[in-house]
């Protein structure tokens, strides 16, 4: 039984060599998972993800999470061959739905379809499969193959989702689920009891299935000030992801009360507005201690992976350097089930 996984989630709107400094120095903290996000009109993930290759050697890496309507499969299959060799096999594919497409006038229809299919797609290039693929939304003519050397057939398949359908799909063949922008431990039995349905319909164990939750982390030794960063940060989104939680329930006029500052672009004030108990389900911030407990508690509640997502710190640097020297050593990260195995072995 392997103890469960610490990841770090980075946005992708730094300077060249940034993400390098940042991977190597997560590295030799111990951290396991290296995510990059692939949020709209940041820079594509895939930049950041090869120079952090470069500079690693342990990590695993990936996109949390490209989509099937920006990228099309065959070209997510061309990312994800090109990280794989980068890292010799260190490489995972997210994918999810998306948000926020229709500002560059994208449509997203039938988003389950489209995520199963695009995962068929890319996982039949990669193994060399040119039999051709005819979907309802993608296809592969006959014939259709990638024309470089790959370095696995199958990277594991972690997908993106919150809903109850979504988390079907990733029970019957993914190989981890992110619930992104949570720090809610209930979340983590919801989840669990979504993926056990798709799991049962593929004749899976929904224990092979990992369960990853990931949010904003804010962590200082001055916890007031890390706190009050963090608020700002989760105001961006908490309008997003509230309705998604089925464990909370959050006054309507509150939420729209953020979500009206936030598109007046004063985000301190709308963070102002969000108690603590509710920051504390939906980011990690405070003192070491006060963000080691928050991980602890998803930890004790099931999850394979814990994600501290961007911006770590007041800066990126001490961030990293603290969740690193400070909040890693005082978890207990024995898990209370069965961890998923993430490896596989090369192509031929």
């Amino acid at each position: 039984m392997t103890t469960v996984e610490i990841g770090l989630g980075l946005q992708s709107d730094k300077r060249a060599g940034d993400y390098a400094r940042l991977a190597r120095r997560a590295e030799e903290h111990g951290f396991d998972v290296l995510s990059v996000f692939g949020d709209l009109m940041y820079q594509p993930p895939i930049f950041p993800l090869l120079e952090m290759a470069a500079a690693t050697e342990r990590v695993r890496l990936g996109a949390a999470c490209l989509n099937p309507y920006s990228a099309a499969p065959y070209e997510v299959a061309g990312q994800l061959a090109a990280l794989d060799l980068a890292s010799h096999g260190r490489a995972y594919l997210g994918l999810a739905r998306g948000t926020w497409l229709g500002a560059v006038g994208i449509a997203q229809p039938r988003p389950l379809t489209a995520l199963a299919e695009a995962v068929e797609v890319v996982y039949r290039l990669l193994a060399g499969d040119a039999g051709g693929y005819e979907g309802e939304m993608f296809r592969l003519a006959p014939g259709t193959r990638l024309r470089y050397p790959v370095h696995r057939a199958r990277p594991p398949l972690l997908l993106g989702a919150w809903g109850p359908k979504g988390a079907a799909l990733a029970g019957r063949i993914a190989d981890e689920i992110k619930v992104g922008g949570s720090a809610n431990p209930a979340m983590v039995g919801v989840i669990r009891e979504r993926v056990a349905a798709g799991a049962a319909a593929a004749g899976r164990d929904p224990g092979e299935v990992g369960v990853v939750l990931g949010a904003v982390t804010v962590v200082d030794v001055d916890g007031a000030a890390a706190r009050a960063r963090a608020r700002s940060e989760v105001a961006m989104y908490l309008a997003v992801v509230a309705d998604l939680d089925p464990t909370v329930e959050i006054p309507a006029d509150l939420l729209g009360r953020v979500k009206e500052l936030v598109d007046d672009g004063r985000d301190e004030a709308a963070g102002r507005l969000i108690p603590d108990d509710l920051l504390d389900l939906f980011a990690f911030s405070g003192d070491p201690e006060q963000v080691a407990a928050q991980a602890q508690a998803l930890i004790d509640a099931g999850a394979h992976r814990v994600e501290f997502g961007t911006p770590h710190g007041l800066t990126d640097d001490r961030g990293v350097e603290l969740l690193g020297t400070e909040v890693l050593p005082l978890l207990n990260r024995a898990p209370r089930r069965a961890a998923v195995s993430m490896g596989d072995a090369p192509s031929s």
